[in-house]
């Protein structure tokens, strides 16, 4: 026989079907009388139903293994109360005929369980409710309100936490993701859970009214229309009503269990069963639990008979157990040959981009369980550069180094270092701004950011430092600080594909059709991001990214050379640059070279086809040199000037002075506003000034 093949798609769909037509199955029983042979069925799939659940509540080893509870307890309440209803409508219409009337499930529940007595069952049923509403629906709901108030103000230090560890780099973005998402789903869980247990409360509350609308009910039907005797009514009708009541409440003490289970829950690697059995599962807990009971079964009175069997029963117990705890462990396995020949992809990758490495005497500043204060520092390094270059700044990797020196840090990005130097964990440094009066005993160094001369003091100097006109820093704002500078000057190399094309996707929400426009076609996304990369060179931020891509779409339609782009856009970029050296009402500080001099690079530069923009060693070295003794003075009192050339030297200039003035940006004329006020501070002279 040819095995049955469903069509493709049709699981998905029966599956797409089945929640809907559920709850079509509910307004149905509640509505539509159904014969008592249904009422049979769907009573049984009621308690398969709650078993399951049971089940699954105590076999999840954390609570959020059974996510979908809140929602399962909602619907599996709603059906319970839709049999309540169909299963009252049979009773109340034909509760007169006899006990089997309303379907056997119900009249083996009133005869078999309770003996037939009507009396015994309003007991039995009274304590059931007394222990699914007082007992085990009011903990879990305490439990279940305090779970939520405790994880929702838990939530802020959980999730410092992770960025914690994915700052140190002991987790990786991925798994950070993963955690977050746990973290925002046990919050939501917790708060499901506070409002489910009022549905859990509220079943027992409406089994115990339909109770009594059924007894009464029945009371009244029986005499009134059936013509029978209160004794009569009250054998058939109570009865009738008592099963079906104790049908109902069985399933719901059922899920009670198990939302008591759930919200009691402790997260394990074993399910409950295996947890409380790896807990009691100790020599020290039996052995005197079989003294005491020994002790008792021994005294005059005692059912000698019952107790002494329980603590023989015990004594054998922690007999056992410590025979297993004294077993010899068996041997390891024998360990499989290592290949030594064989290397590993870990061993010889590094996914992260930028990296810290400290020696282990700095281990102290990233522990923040000893109040380390760097990791804080870090990311708040990486969230000011972001917001300064307009792009999410790669994590940091924290990583101890046994190579490195105790004292020493070393700062790598893209596998190459960018920064190290040697701090003193337990010191101050001490920085002389050009304001300090005397001389401070200690190590004298150079300060590795801004290279003042600096001394590492002891910490209890630090206020008569600051009073003689230091400027006294911690270990780690040291190391954050050069951090910061190393960061900034090397944004070009922190900016990727990835990078660039989250920019694309950031603007693509708000400007889809420029989008469009720019990337893929035209501009391929390698050059649009060495276009990006060469203005973070030159210290453009990518903040605007709208006018830059705006820029760079029509620049393209001329040329696809990433430098020549770069050259086309930077006009259309300028006051993004001049807004950076000085304010809206502020003139511009400039220095520009003179006549010949620029004619005469020019003369280099368009002799130069290959763009090498090659300028004799010599003239370069005067040009550098003259270039430093000209902004000495304005770099000593923090003013901001620009280099401002022809556009066709530009380049040069740049590749020439930017090894002596990395800050300084090197502008054509074309990129200053004709409106914006010039103030030329120096001009660079003529070769023959030069030579001189």
């Amino acid at each position: 026989m040819a095995a049955l093949t469903l069509p493709a798609g049709t699981l998905p769909a029966i599956r797409s079907f089945s929640l809907p037509g559920a709850i079509l199955l509910l307004v149905a029983l509640m509505v539509v009388p159904i014969p008592a042979f249904l009422l049979d069925l769907f009573f049984v799939m009621n308690i398969m139903i709650s078993l399951a659940v049971l089940m699954v509540a105590l076999n999840a080893q954390k609570p959020l293994d059974f996510s979908a509870f809140p929602t399962v307890l909602l619907f599996a309440t709603l059906f319970r109360l839709g049999l309540n209803v169909a299963s009252t409508r049979v009773v109340l219409v034909h509760g007169h005929e006899g006990e089997a009337a309303a379907g056997h499930v119900i009249e083996a529940f009133g005869t078999f369980l309770i003996g037939g007595d009507y009396v015994v069952g309003l007991f039995v049923f009274a304590i059931l409710i007394i222990i699914n509403m007082i007992v085990v629906t009011k903990g879990a709901g305490r439990v279940s309100e305090v779970s939520a108030r405790f994880t929702l103000d838990a939530l802020p230090g959980k999730q410092m936490a992770i960025d914690a560890d994915l700052n140190a780099g002991l987790i990786t973005p991925d798994e950070a993701r993963a955690r977050r998402a746990e973290v925002s789903t046990e919050a939501d869980f917790y708060g499901a859970m506070d409002g489910s247990s009022k549905f859990v409360k509220g079943d027992a509350i409406a089994g115990l009214l339909i109770l009594a609308i059924n007894i009464i009910g029945g009371l009244i039907l029986g005499v009134v229309s059936h013509q029978l005797s209160v004794g009569q009514a009250a054998q058939s009708y109570i009865l009738l009503a008592i099963g079906d009541a104790l049908v109902a409440q069985l399933p719901s003490l059922m899920l009670s269990i198990a939302a008591a289970a759930i919200v009691t829950r402790v997260n394990s690697k074993h399910d409950l069963a295996g947890q409380i059995g790896s807990q009691f599962g100790s020599h020290k807990t039996w052995t005197p639990v079989a003294v005491i009971l020994g002790l008792l079964g021994l005294l005059p009175g005692m059912p000698h008979f019952v107790i002494l069997p329980a603590a023989l029963a015990a004594g054998a117990t922690a007999w056992k157990l410590r025979e297993i705890v004294n077993r010899p462990a068996p041997p390891p396995p024998a360990a499989e040959p290592i290949d030594l020949s064989k290397i590993g992809w870990e061993e010889v990758t590094d996914t992260m981009q930028v990296m810290l490495d400290i020696g282990y005497g700095l281990v102290p500043l990233v522990d923040e369980r000893r109040g380390g204060p760097l990791m804080g520092r870090i990311t708040g390094v990486r969230r000011q550069l972001s917001k300064e270059l307009g792009f999410v700044v790669p994590q940091v990797r924290v990583r101890d180094d046994i190579n490195l020196p105790p004292f020493t840090y070393r700062i790598i990005v893209g596998g190459v270092v960018i920064g190290e130097d040697v701090v003193s964990p337990d010191q101050m440094l001490a920085l002389d701004t050009g304001q300090a009066v005397g001389k401070l005993p200690g190590k004298t160094v150079k300060d590795p950011t801004f290279g003042l001369d600096a001394v590492w003091i002891p910490a209890g100097d630090a206020d008569a430092a600051t009073g003689a006109g230091y400027l006294v820093v911690d270990p780690g704002t040291v190391i954050a600080t050069h951090l910061n500078q190393c960061l900034s000057q090397g944004a070009a190399e922190l900016l990727g594909p990835d990078e660039v094309q989250s920019l694309l996707d950031g603007l693509k929400e708000r400007a889809a059709s420029l989008v469009a426009s720019l990337c893929p076609q035209p501009v391929p996304l390698t050059t649009l991001t060495t276009v990006l990369k060469g203005l973070l060179a030159e210290n453009v931020p990518l903040k605007e990214f709208r006018r830059i891509a705006a820029a760079i779409a029509v620049a393209a339609q001329r040329t696809l050379d990433p430098e020549e782009i770069l050259e086309l856009i930077r006009p259309d970029l300028g006051p993004l640059i001049i807004q950076r050296l000085c304010g809206v009402r502020e003139p511009l500080r400039v220095m520009t070279l003179e006549g010949q001099l620029e004619a005469l690079l020019g003369q280099a530069v368009r002799s130069d086809p290959g763009k090498r923009h090659t300028i004799e060693p010599d003239l370069g070295r005067r040009i550098s040199e003259a270039l430093q003794r000209a902004a000495g003075p304005l770099i000593a009192e923090a003013k901001p000037f620009a280099l401002v050339v022809q556009p066709s030297i530009r380049i040069a200039i740049r590749k020439l002075v930017r090894n002596v003035l990395p800050d300084t940006p090197v502008m054509s004329f074309f990129e200053v506003p004709e409106d914006k006020a010039v103030e030329v501070v120096a001009v660079i002279g003529a070769p023959e000034a030069l030579a001189a």
